[in-house]
């Protein structure tokens, strides 16, 4: 990899002392850009400043940059958003995902995988969103959003999720809508009774907080049949609205793919053109190949791709963003349909459509990614491999227009912060 020079123009102040004039806060120079919504997807320039896009072209000057990253080689693409995540880490024992030991804190496990905008899935509720925001949104560098939890306690496991005393849907609403910067819906997860009570009240509460989405991880019981993913697509969800762990071939959850005949289901696929949005949420136990290779080879995608990260899933075989994004490659589906997946859509899904891609003037949320050859492993969670010649890793990652990840100091000058 060359290394690019840096200049600098020097002007001189009144007071006799040297300026240095850049145009530029950063400019990416010869990397393969990808950007959706754009519809971009060849070796450009990209240029930013003050925090914002400033400029995508084939070619900008280098000299007129205060750091020059040289990217030939790598792709270029919007931040990552990671739109089904468990961040609300703290101390408390016995919680599960509120407030706990197994969650994750957001920058530690983000920026060196080129995510730059993760959605905490659920962990807190209405009661327990200040905490969250104060103790972990406030303090940290990605930028965190939240899907509210419709149990007021939030995802704190056992008898407090199956609650539906604590589920209520004007209460989560108002606190959308103290919060609209940060909660951009609603959460349904682990409810084992043979009810509608918590996606119902969900689906209601979205309304209220005006028309957001809901995203749910559909329970269930050994005490009774599942209950039908056909229904909750058509006769409960909104289109918009998200079905996540969408490949999990988990008892007792109905999946997307008879397990007798390895066949997608006629319904998922109206749902989808519907409007219900399928997303990955790989998780601990959440992903099968079984699931995915078949749904994959029937013409099926997700539309989103995300981890489901927590410290069970990322010691087990989901591990992180980009090696759910090179399981996909793995599997089959094709590179730009996973860029999208992990940008444009999540960002269209959450209504933050100023994330997730290169516009001029939209915030400087950049990955720049080496796709990498050789032999990589991918098992799921029952221990069946794909074995893959490809795998993503992380070069670089701009947030907010700052150099916050640099594996190999392809940015110049290294700028080492204090």
């Amino acid at each position: 990899m060359k290394i690019l020079p840096l200049i600098f123009v020097t002007l001189i102040a009144m007071n006799g002392n040297p300026i240095m004039a850049q145009d530029y806060d950063i400019v990416i120079k010869g990397g393969h850009v990808i950007d959706a919504k754009n519809n971009i997807d060849k070796v450009m320039d990209v240029a930013v400043t003050d925090g914002k896009i400033a400029k995508v072209a084939k070619k900008i000057n280098a000299k007129d940059a205060l750091q020059v990253v040289d990217a030939e080689g790598l792709y270029v693409t919007p931040g990552l958003i990671d739109i089904h995540a468990h961040v609300f880490y703290g101390t408390q024992p016995d919680q599960y995902l509120n407030n706990s030991f197994t969650a994750v804190p957001p920058d530690g496990f983000t920026f060196r995988v080129g995510v730059t905008t993760v959605v905490d899935c659920g962990s807190s509720g209405w009661r327990t969103f200040p905490t969250f925001k104060e103790n972990i949104i406030d303090r940290s560098g990605t930028r965190v959003l939240s899907f509210l939890n419709i149990v007021g306690k939030g995802m704190r496991g056992g008898a407090y999720e199956q609650d539906t005393s604590d589920m209520s849907s004007k209460l989560s609403a108002d606190v959308a809508r103290r919060y609209k910067d940060l909660i951009v819906g609603f959460k349904v997860a682990h409810y084992a009774a043979e009810d509608w009570i918590p996606v119902d009240r969900a689906v209601e509460a979205g309304r209220l907080a005006g028309d957001i989405p809901v995203i749910i991880d559909f329970g269930g019981s050994n005490d009774h049949p599942p209950l039908s993913i056909e229904k909750l697509f058509f006769d409960h969800l909104r289109p918009g609205d998200i079905y996540t762990h969408a490949f999990t071939e988990l008892d007792p959850r109905e999946p997307i793919v008879d397990t007798g005949t390895r066949k997608l289901k006629p319904f998922v696929v109206k749902a989808q053109e519907r409007g219900i949005v399928f997303d990955v949420g790989y998780g601990g136990a959440s992903f099968d190949y079984g699931q995915a290779i078949p749904a994959l080879k029937s013409g099926f995608y997700p539309n989103s791709i995300s981890t489901d990260l927590h410290t069970g899933s990322m010691n087990s075989a989901m591990k992180d963003m980009l090696h759910v994004m090179s399981t996909f490659l793995t599997m089959g589906m094709d590179l730009n349909a996973v860029i999208k997946a992990s940008t444009w859509a999540p960002a269209q899904e959450i209504n933050r459509e100023e994330l997730g891609n290169l516009s001029v003037g939209a915030p400087a949320d950049i990955a720049v990614l080496d796709l990498r050859k050789g032999n990589f492993g991918f098992w799921d969670r029952k221990g069946k491999k794909l074995e893959g010649t490809q795998k993503f890793e992380c070069e670089l990652t701009v947030r907010d227009g700052r150099i916050v990840y640099d594996l190999n100091g392809i940015a110049v000058p290294v700028i080492v912060k204090r």
